[in-house]
């Protein structure tokens, strides 16, 4: 698999744990309230963050908008420079 695929990945279980970890709570709040029927879009929204980011994280990884960021100081290394200590 390819880094940028494995990014984009990583980058959309880390939003969907951090959407869980806050779902608990929506359910709750949602649970006393007369929103309890907005429960299953809460979910699906979860699932389309995730997913979002994803697409994202895949998109900031192509080459074209890596240079683009690189203009802005943004860009990522994936190489350690020569002179930087390790």
């Amino acid at each position: 698999m390819q880094p940028k695929n494995k990014r984009a990945i990583r980058t959309a279980l880390q939003t969907l744990a951090a959407v869980a970890a806050v779902l608990p709570a929506l359910a709750a709040v949602l649970a006393e309230s007369d929103l309890a029927v907005t429960a299953p879009w809460a979910v699906a929204a979860a699932a389309s963050a995730a997913a979002v980011a994803g697409i994202v994280a895949r998109i900031m990884a192509s080459p074209a908008f890596e240079a683009l960021l690189d203009r802005f100081g943004l860009g990522l290394a994936d190489e350690i420079p020569e002179d930087r200590p390790r």
